[in-house]
C-alpha cells in the first residue's frame, strides 16, 4: 500500500499514522524505552487516540503495531505499579480498563501487527482486535497469575472465544509464554509472516480491507461482535438488524451500480 501521508501523536506514547488515502490508520505503541509497557499516561493515551479514530468516518481499518524493535507490548507497567498504594491501583483500574475496552469497541475492523513479546496486557491488546498478524519472532501469553492478578484486560474472556474454555485455561493457569509456531497451530494468532513483516502485512491486509464500503465493513463487524455466542435464531436477528442498516444506504446503491457498470466502487461511506 502507499505511504504514510500525516501523523498525530496522542500524548507522549502512542502516534497515529494515516496511510495512503487515509482510510487505513495505524496505531503505533510508541513507548520504547519501557517495551510499550502500559503506564497510566499510555492507557489515556490509547483511549483518546481510539475514540478519535472510531469517530472519523474516513478510517475504514484501523492497524495496531508497535515501534519497539523487539517488542509488541509487554502488558502492565510492573514498575509504575510497584510505587502505587492500594488507592492508587484502584484508581488507575478504569483507566486502564478503558484503555483495553477502547480497542475492542472500535466500530472499524482492526488488525494486529505482532513481533517480539506480546504478554498480559499486551497480548490483550492484540486479543481485542479482530485478526492478529504475527512474525516468527512472536512470544505470546497472559503470565498474569505468577505475579498474583488475573487477565483484567479482557484476556479470560477473549483467549477462551479464540481457543475454547480448556485450551484458555491451560494457558491462563501456567502462564507460559507461546511461541510463534505454536500460537498459530493454537489459534492464538491468525497469520504468521515471515520475521520483520508483521507491520507490512498487516497493513497490506488492512489495505484489502478497506476497499470494501466502510458502512458494510462496520455493520458486518457489529453483527459478528454483536452475535457471538448467543444462540442461532438470536444471532440472525441482529444479522437482520445490520442487514436493514445497511441496504438502504448510498454504499449499497453505489455497490450494486459499480457491480452493474464493470467498474470500482466509489463509496459514499453513508
Amino acid at each position: 500500500m502507499s505511504g504514510v501521508t500525516s501523523e498525530e501523536r496522542f500524548g507522549e506514547f502512542v502516534l497515529v499514522r494515516r496511510h495512503g488515502d487515509g482510510h487505513v490508520a495505524e496505531l503505533a505503541l510508541d513507548r520504547p524505552k519501557a517495551m510499550n509497557a502500559v503506564s497510566t499516561a499510555m492507557a489515556r493515551s490509547v483511549g483518546a487516540a481510539c475514540a478519535a479514530l472510531g469517530e472519523d468516518r474516513s478510517v475504514r481499518v484501523v492497524v495496531l503495531t508497535s515501534t519497539h524493535e523487539r517488542a509488541f507490548c509487554v502488558g502492565a507497567d510492573l514498575k509504575e505499579r510497584n510505587s502505587f498504594s492500594d488507592a492508587d491501583l484502584l484508581r488507575q483500574r478504569p483507566v486502564t480498563r478503558a484503555a483495553y475496552t477502547a480497542v475492542l469497541e472500535l466500530p472499524q475492523p482492526t488488525v494486529a501487527a505482532v513481533h517480539g513479546f506480546a504478554l498480559g496486557g499486551g497480548f490483550e491488546l492484540a486479543l481485542s482486535c479482530d485478526v492478529i498478524v504475527a512474525d516468527r519472532t512472536a512470544v505470546v501469553g497472559l503470565p498474569e497469575v505468577s505475579v498474583g492478578v488475573i487477565p483484567g484486560g479482557g484476556g479470560t474472556q477473549l483467549l477462551p472465544r479464540r481457543v475454547g474454555a480448556a485450551r484458555a485455561a491451560e494457558l491462563v493457569f501456567t502462564a507460559r509464554r507461546v511461541a510463534a509456531g505454536e500460537a498459530r497451530e493454537l489459534g492464538l494468532v491468525d497469520q504468521l509472516v515471515d520475521e520483520g513483516r508483521d507491520r507490512e502485512e498487516a497493513l497490506d491486509l488492512a489495505s484489502r480491507m478497506a476497499a470494501n464500503s466502510p458502512v458494510g465493513l462496520r455493520a458486518a463487524k457489529r453483527a459478528l461482535r454483536l452475535g457471538h455466542g448467543l444462540d442461532l435464531r438470536a444471532g440472525l436477528e441482529v444479522e437482520d438488524a445490520a442487514w436493514r442498516s445497511v441496504a438502504f444506504s448510498g454504499d449499497r446503491a453505489e455497490g450494486v451500480a459499480a457491480f452493474n457498470e464493470k467498474r470500482a466502487p466509489r463509496w459514499p461511506g453513508e
